[in-house]
């Protein structure tokens, strides 16, 4: 067996390398906890669309210590709509509250003016709304399954660039009239009727599966050593340069 003399100081030889272990350490838990956080903000971006970015970006992260290094490292990611994921990893089945034989989904044309959030500060027509105005009438779904809640139609003048019809949903909100693709599509053939789809009245949503975070939390723990390893040979290079 060939032994090698350690040249120097040991205690201070032993002092560098742990002080190489902890920067190593702290380097790699807060690369992979940042991989992590990016990973799941790619899932909700993938999954649900890029109308969901708020949702994406409500994923957080944070590594201790705040300050400083630790051969104790770790790593925080979590979100601030943790119902909404969490919804979205089980595929959650969702029903009414209480006594309620529907739930009630905005199909976007509850915006005062126009479609999806382009309202007087983002102000929506609500179901009681509905239920006050007196005008809101219900079409069955040939499923039966459901109803979709309009509100009558009236004719108004052009305005814009480009000629957009101005539409009054029973004198309670305005309809934006742009052209409209997949499953925006639907509502021309009702609008064309002189009805608004204001809401969708179902029963129970079954919410698919669209998120896996346990399997990236997995995935983080099983790349999180090798990237310690990594750290660590970079720190040696470095103090041997």
């Amino acid at each position: 067996m060939k032994l090698t003399a350690i040249v120097g100081d040991l205690r201070k030889a032993l002092a560098e390398e742990v002080r190489a272990g902890e920067r190593a350490a702290s380097r790699a838990v807060r690369d992979e906890t940042d991989a992590l956080k990016q990973e799941l903000r790619q899932q909700v971006t993938g999954s649900l669309g890029g109308k969901a970015r708020g949702i994406a970006n409500a994923w957080r992260s944070q590594v201790y210590p705040r300050t400083g290094v630790s051969m104790r490292a770790a790593g925080l990611v979590w979100s601030k709509t943790p119902m909404v994921i969490d919804a979205f990893e089980r595929g959650a089945l969702i029903r009414p509250k209480g006594c309620g034989r529907f739930l009630a989904i905005a199909t976007g044309f509850n915006a005062p003016r126009g479609w999806r959030g382009r309202g007087d500060k983002g102000l929506r027509v609500t179901p009681a709304q509905m239920v006050a105005s007196g005008q809101g009438f219900l079409r069955p779904f040939k499923s039966g399954r459901g109803f979709v809640w309009c509100l009558p139609l009236r004719q108004g003048e052009q305005t814009g660039r480009r000629r957009r019809t101005r539409l009054i949903a029973g004198g309670v909100a305005e309809v934006g009239t742009a052209n409209r693709k997949g499953r925006e599509a639907w509502a021309r053939g009702l609008l064309e009727r002189g009805m608004v789809p204001m809401f969708l009245l179902l029963p129970q949503v079954k919410l698919a599966k669209r998120l896996d975070v346990q399997g990236a939390s997995l995935r983080a723990l099983r790349r999180l050593p090798r990237r310690f390893v990594a750290a660590w040979e970079a720190e040696a290079a470095r103090s041997a340069a």
